[in-house]
């Protein structure tokens, strides 16, 4: 057992309150400017990032009650960027925040830190990037008609935007930050790792939630599988949402006590075996929401398993995983047989604009796109476009980087499967004294993509990522709470969850499945400690079960494969990234 594995459970607001303590122990007194924000407008930063940079507006505003100087600016005539400078009490701090789906709208949400005091205190500079083009849903591939806007989005609008904001840092304050963090999730998340693995330098500290890494395969193989196994020829689909709480609630009868702690929530659902055929109805029930017909039950089977070749291969790395039927709905299973659902606009705007390197365009439908080897190869090219899967990050390790991957076991948009099989990877390729000085990977129960969920999503991951950059103190546990599943509005056709790209698949929550306990809402009295992988929380055998202090590290329940076998493996390798520009009309990558 893992020597973190066994130290004593801290709370989350201990985390954050103790990292603000040790910040301010190591860290000079905060910074007050020494210019003016309008001045902002003339600095000259263009050599510092390599591209022109206009700055369009550089005033002083109140956002969220705290006073900034908001700067709006574009890099290379396309690169559009926003960053927040504290007026005042710069704690000499910077933190860039990811996009969601494929991006293509500006915003700053900082995620999983509501209870970090120095993003409370507003004494943190932020930044963001629309990554080079505007997008009409988050789901729109239609900028990859522009071949430089592909590069843009794959790596170099998230690099050049952190090279202008610390340009601009030092601009104001006179002085350059003195730590640097990313955080972001979806494909937040593959940019966090891209930053990882192509500039080592930009960030010392990097959260990557549930990251697209593969994101040749995921827009491609994974979404379309899930709409075109749960779709008859007619285009009308098989399995609707009034039959979720049934499958899952069998779900959970198969596996929920498989980690020792019948609790309504699967802790590693690689270690159950269920079978779809458990939730099928007698001969007189077929029609009943309690139970799923045969087809229904084959297409949940189908879920789970993911596309074959022709050789009986996979596609995918993995399916969504047990426990998190739940999150399927809107996603790929529609509320009536007759409604869109997102996988296929998820798997069209980027088959038709992005995953090949000649684009099929507008009239490339599902339909055309084939679950074979042949395709996989036609896809392979821009691996090295797109896709965050580099296993070797000795650079960033070696100049002190440090790395948090979290992923939720109920994801339906990205198997949590790729990022322990990426974890894993970095390991073996380090060696695991080196990958476990500066990795960590948590996984949390019940939790839907980036958050939502029935079991634990609301938990703060900037805090424990500072006191490890700051003062070397690496996370022991994450102690996350459950929150309700209070859903906003349904995002537009092919946005990749909720605002941002994060939230939990559109439409209102589900109804609990048969005798499923209800939550508390959102007053957080659910809580869990969730440990480094592969140790799972323990119940000590006393105390409340929702109480974090009821339980300790205990063991893994399932060994992971030594290899995974899918026809991407060879993907997750070292140095495969190359420098990619436009060169007659097409990227071109070197």
């Amino acid at each position: 057992m893992k020597l973190w594995h066994v130290v004593g459970t801290l709370t989350v607001a201990l985390l954050c309150s103790s990292t603000v303590a040790r910040a301010s122990n190591a860290s000079p007194a905060p910074l007050a400017p020494t210019t003016s924000c309008a001045a902002l407008v003339k600095a000259a930063i263009g050599p510092d990032v390599g591209a022109g940079v206009s700055i369009h507006q550089a005033s002083e505003t109140t956002i969220d009650g705290a006073r900034y100087c908001q700067v709006a600016g574009t890099i290379d005539k396309r690169i559009k960027f926003e960053l927040r400078l504290p007026v005042s009490g710069w704690t000499q701090r910077y933190v860039q925040v990811g996009c969601g789906g494929l991006c293509g709208s500006l915003q700053i949400r900082l995620e999983h830190a509501d209870e970090c005091r120095p993003a409370l205190d507003h004494s943190i500079a932020l930044a963001s990037t629309d990554m080079g083009h505007e997008g009409k849903y988050l789901g729109d591939g239609s900028f990859g008609e522009d071949p430089q806007a592909r590069i843009d989005f794959a790596y170099r609008g998230v690099h050049l935007t952190a090279l202008a904001a610390k340009a601009l840092i030092r601009a104001y304050y006179g002085k350059a930050a003195r730590y640097a963090y990313f955080t972001g999730c979806s494909d937040g998340g593959r940019e966090a790792l891209m930053e990882a693995q192509r500039f080592p330098g930009d960030f010392d500290g990097i959260a990557a939630g549930a990251p697209a890494m593969n994101f040749q395969v995921q827009n491609s193989f994974y979404h379309a599988w899930m709409y075109v196994a749960n779709h008859r020829a007619d285009g009308s689909a098989i399995l609707t949402a009034s039959k979720l709480p049934a499958l899952h609630a069998a779900a959970l009868a198969s596996c929920d006590a498989v980690d020792g702690l019948k609790d309504g929530l699967i802790a590693d659902p690689r270690a159950c075996h269920f079978n779809p055929s458990d939730a099928v109805c007698g001969a007189q029930g077929a029609q009943q929401n309690g139970c799923l017909t045969r087809e229904e039950a084959d297409v949940a089977r189908k879920f789970y398993d993911g596309p074959r070749d022709e050789s009986g291969r996979r596609l995918t790395i993995g399916g969504p995983q047990v426990g998190s039927e739940l999150a399927w709905r809107g996603v790929f299973v529609p509320e009536k047989a007759s409604d869109p659902v997102m996988s296929e606009d998820a798997a069209l705007g980027t088959l038709r604009y992005l995953a090949f390197e000649h684009n099929p365009g507008a009239a490339y439908t599902i339909k055309d796109f084939h679950f074979d080897s042949a395709t996989f190869e036609r896809l392979a090219p821009l691996h090295v476009l797109y896709d965050a899967t580099d296993t070797d990050l000795s650079r960033f390790q070696a100049r002190g980087g440090k790395l948090l991957l979290w992923h939720g076991w109920s994801d339906p948009h990205i198997s949590p499967l790729n990022t322990i099989a990426y974890y894993e990877s970095v390991r073996a390729q380090l060696g695991s004294a080196k990958a476990d000085g500066f990795m960590r990977l948590f996984l949390f129960p019940g939790m839907y993509h980036c958050g939502g969920g029935d079991g634990f999503s609301a938990f703060d991951n900037l805090s424990p990522l500072m006191a490890w950059v700051e003062e070397g103190s690496a996370p022991a546990t994450i102690v996350a709470r459950h929150e309700a599943m209070q859903f906003p509005p349904g995002p537009p056709p092919g946005a990749h969850g909720g605002p941002g790209g994060n939230g939990p698949p559109p439409g209102a929550p589900p109804p609990p499945p048969p005798g499923a306990r209800p939550g508390p809402g959102a007053d957080g009295a659910r809580a869990r400690p969730i440990y480094p992988y592969p140790a799972l929380p323990r119940y000590v055998g006393r105390g409340p079960v929702d109480d974090a202090a009821s339980y300790t590290s205990g063991d893994a329940v399932y060994t992971s494969p030594a290899k995974y076998d899918w026809a991407g493996a060879v993907f997750m390798t070292p140095g495969f990234h190359r420098d990619c520009a436009v060169s007659d009309g097409s990227v071109r990558c070197r």
